[in-house]
């Protein structure tokens, strides 16, 4: 049973061949012909290209693929055969190429060839000289008995080995010379006709093909020459008459074909020498140039067959869709010319070839692609290193690899489809870039942000002065360089898009931006550092002014009516003095610094002006904070006592009955009254009327945005939206205010009167006179008993003295205090040594643990905290709140 891997079109493969002449009767049957899943050895002899019944074979890659043709590129050769049925085509192609083509039997004549068929050249190219991968086509025999007057196919196979060919062999026996059909020459008009109707539109454009005519059994009675002449005359007479498309009337024969001839001697009569011709005519089978300046002058019967202009620039590669496209438009006949059929096949090939290479670019552009897409999934930014380098290298590879293999097809279809590719590339390398430099963009200005802020802390930290333009010129600098040389190294190279210019200017605005906006921030800083300073030096100074109403020691010379001590009159003066030289102060160092940030002059302007406003705002604070009900009561009780207390030596007055109290606490008090009135309202001694705040904040700048205007506290007279004038301003205790003020300060007063009254009188006493003798009478025993006794008349002569002593130094007071302390102190000491003794036995601390239950069971409550009724009352409430308050 044979097998079937074996079977080929239906037919069994015999064994190998080893004459170049094939046993009769084989019919090319070892070939491989139309099928697919043919074995490898099918393919050894060679592959049936079209069939019988013009069916093309579409394994033709995997033969030439086999045959290691399709790496060749355009070092390739195609030969076709060409003849009348039986004249030896196929023996001719055995001799010459070492191939396996079935022949003849010289006993039985009858078709051997049927359709086309190919094999690659069986010799050894180096040893023979022969030029590389020569395919060779064995062409159907013409006017063959089987296909009778049907001449469709050798008509249709003739025009698809001249279409394809670099040279067609037309195979004739010498005494076929000189005539019509038996030279094919009705074949040959009819291909003609249809070669130019189909495949040439012009002479320029259509490549050249070489017919190559081997006469036959050539005895040598006529010479080569003339055989050669008469077939000329007859091929140009054939185009004469052949129809031609319109602009090609006057077009000849040899603007689409070069000739060439050659004689063979007799096969079976003369064997020796139709071998030896044979092998001097492969030699032929190479490579040359043929140079038009010694056209003529050389023998052209040793010159080499394969010309450049002959080749059809197809890449083996692309020569099976080639050839089968070109085979569809015999068959079916279509008006279309074969530049058209080459644009076809290079569209079909440079898109396979843009497919394989867009594979290698996908496998290292992908991954970048996806780590700039995870980056912008988890809001970071994805800055790539190397990804130029990458880039470059991809960009560099698949346009190398595209060219390698695609520039070998059409030109304007390769251009078309290199730039369709480049596009593709380029697209995708364009997103990466831009968003690698975005990427770059966004941190370097963070960058830079944060090292500016980092250089300014760190100076802040040392307390040394920095220059804040130079740190931002400095770091500026720094950005630029960096961003400069990240995007040069991601440059793509020969990529005009890949420019970084327009990105450089929006990085240096955004720079200047970023600069403008730290270099608010930065003033804003020094503003609240200035601001800082003024709010402690007006703390200080102001609440200085403001202790001098208590510290005057004025006595007498500060009277109830005329000239007001100098801590009184001029305390306004004194507080807008110090507050405007304190600002003055701030303004020049705010400028001085402001100077060192190159700040603009409408910058600086809104800064001063800012300054000014919440300078005042810091005053009005610290004035509210000294005239507040606590601290101006508390002054104008100093301020009182110190005229009532005090004479006008500022020595402390002792009161005595004599003296006029109630005239020094008039005095005292009406002086001090004064005072609230001098408080209530920030006026000038000078003018009577109040500084003037509104000039010396001056006018809004136009510069001035809304955000500067939102933290400020809005100033009466100043700003008129809020309907507050500079009067109101101005008004620092209202009218009810100074009444309550006043009401208080009088019982205040009072207290101060009384108490000098009390000590005034305290030490007269009216004791009875009977008091005192009764008193001598009852204690006459004692008297004389101290009086005879030295130690009790010594002890009561100290006792007097002491008690005398400490009368005139005013010490009753101090004695009394200290025995008050020194009694408390001894009680605390008691109960600590008691709690220390409870503590130590058992007893006691039982009894003290339920001393304490108790405690935390009933409240303390006092008995003028109870109602009628013995319940806590709810003013006891209201007291003990006030008491945790």
């Amino acid at each position: 049973m044979v097998d079937e891997h074996l079977q080929v079109n239906g037919q069994h493969r015999p064994s190998n061949v080893k004459h170049p002449s094939a046993p009769s009767l084989m019919m090319n049957a070892h070939f491989a012909g139309v099928g697919e899943n043919a074995p490898r050895e099918a393919y050894e002899h060679g592959i049936q290209v079209i069939d019988e019944d013009k069916v093309f074979n579409s394994n033709i890659s995997t033969y030439l693929n086999i045959e290691k043709v399709i790496p060749a590129g355009f070092n390739y050769h195609l030969i076709s055969v060409f003849g009348s049925q039986s004249t030896g085509k196929s023996t001719l192609l055995n001799y010459l190429f070492g191939t396996h083509f079935g022949v003849m039997s010289e006993q039985e004549r009858r078709q051997t060839t049927k359709g086309i068929w190919m094999s690659k050249n069986k010799r050894e190219s180096g040893g023979s000289g022969m030029a590389e991968n020569i395919l060779v086509m064995d062409v159907e025999g013409t006017d063959g008995r089987e296909r009778g007057e049907d001449q469709d196919f050798e008509r249709k196979s003739a025009l698809f080995a001249l279409a394809t060919s670099e040279v067609l062999i037309v195979n004739i026996w010498e005494h076929q010379v000189g005539l019509y059909q038996g030279a094919n020459m009705g074949l040959l008009k009819t291909v003609f006709e249809v070669n130019l109707q189909l495949f040439v539109k012009d002479s320029k454009n259509n490549p050249r093909s070489l017919l190559f005519f081997v006469i036959r059994d050539h005895l040598g009675t006529t010479p080569l020459q003339n055989l050669q002449n008469t077939l000329i005359q007859d091929l140009s007479k054939l185009w004469s008459t052949i129809s031609k498309p319109a602009g090609l009337e006057n077009s000849r024969i040899e603007n689409y074909f070069d000739f060439a001839f050659v004689a063979l001697p007799h096969k079976i009569l003369q064997p020796d020498k139709f071998e030896e011709a044979v092998t001097k005519l492969s030699l032929r089978f190479k490579e040359g140039y043929n140079d038009p300046r010694k056209s003529g002058l050389i023998d052209e019967s040793n010159s080499p067959i394969f010309l450049p202009q002959y080749h059809r620039r197809i890449p083996a590669d692309g020569f099976p869709a080639y050839a089968d496209g070109v085979w569809d438009q015999i068959v079916n006949n279509k008006d279309l010319d074969l530049p058209t059929q080459q644009e076809l096949l290079a569209q079909f090939r440079c898109d396979e070839i843009s497919r394989e290479v867009l594979i290698a670019f996908d496998e290292k552009i992908t991954p970048l692609e996806d780590r700039q897409a995870e980056g912008a999934r988890m809001g970071k930014l994805s800055i790539i290193a190397e990804l130029g380098f990458a880039m470059n290298a991809a960009r560099s590879k698949v346009f190398e690899d595209f060219e390698t293999s695609a520039s070998r097809y059409h030109k304007g279809v390769y251009k078309r489809k290199q730039a369709e590719l480049e596009a593709k590339v380029d697209t995708r390398l364009k997103a990466l870039f831009q968003k690698q430099l975005t990427a770059a963009h966004k941190s370097g200005v963070e960058k830079f942000s944060e090292a500016v802020s980092a250089v300014v802390k760190s100076g802040q930290k040392k307390g040394a002065s920095y220059d804040f333009a130079q740190i931002v010129d400095l770091e500026k600098k720094k950005a630029l360089s960096k961003f400069e040389e990240d995007a040069k190294a991601m440059a793509i190279v020969g990529a005009d898009w890949s420019s970084h210019t327009h990105e450089l200017k929006i990085y240096k605005k955004e720079l200047d931006d970023v600069s403008g906006r730290l270099r608010k921030e930065e003033m804003r800083r020094l503003a609240t550092r200035i601001e800082r300073w003024v709010r402690s030096r007006l703390d200080e100074s102001i609440g200085l002014e403001f202790n001098k109403l208590g510290s005057g020691r004025g006595g007498s010379g500060a009277p109830e009516h005329g000239e007001r001590p100098p801590t009184e009159k001029d305390l306004w003066d004194r507080v807008w003095a110090i507050f405007t030289e304190t600002v003055s102060s701030a303004e020049k160092r705010f400028t001085d610094r402001a100077s060192s940030f190159e700040a603009s002059p409408d910058e600086v302007e809104v800064g001063l002006w800012r300054l000014r406003r919440k300078s005042w705002a810091v005053l009005r604070a610290k004035i509210d904070e000294e005239v507040m009900e606590g601290n101006i009561l508390l002054k104008l009780r100093e301020n009182f006592e110190d005229k009532f207390r005090y004479d006008e030596h500022g020595v402390p007055r002792i009161w005595r009955p004599t003296d006029d109290i109630e005239g020094v606490y008039t005095k005292a008090r009406e002086s001090t009254i004064t005072v609230i009135p001098l408080l209530a309202r920030f006026k000038l001694a000078k003018t009577s009327a109040p500084p003037p705040l509104d000039a010396w904040i001056g006018e809004t700048p136009a510069s001035v945005s809304p955000a500067d205007e939102d933290d400020l506290t809005p100033i009466g007279g100043v700003d008129n939206d809020e309907g507050k004038s500079l009067e109101e301003e101005m008004t620092i205790l209202s009218d009810t205010k100074q009444a309550d003020l006043l009401i208080r300060f009088k019982k205040t007063a009072d207290g101060v009167y009384v108490e000098a009254k009390r000590s005034a009188i305290g030490g007269i006493t009216q004791v009875p006179l009977y008091f005192y003798g009764l008193l001598l009478a009852l204690g006459w025993n004692e008297i004389v008993a101290v009086l005879r006794n030295p130690v009790y008349f010594i002890f009561l002569i100290l006792l007097g003295v002491g008690a005398y002593v400490i009368y005139t130094l005013n010490l009753w007071g101090p004695i009394a205090r200290m025995t008050n302390a020194a009694s408390t102190q001894g009680l605390e000491v008691g109960k600590e040594r008691l709690r220390a003794f409870l503590e130590s036995s058992d007893t006691g601390r039982q009894a003290m643990a339920m001393s304490g239950a108790n405690e935390m069971r009933h409240e303390d409550v006092r008995m003028d905290r109870l109602n009628g009724d013995g319940k806590k009352s709810a003013r006891a409430d209201d007291d003990m709140d006030l008491d945790d308050i």
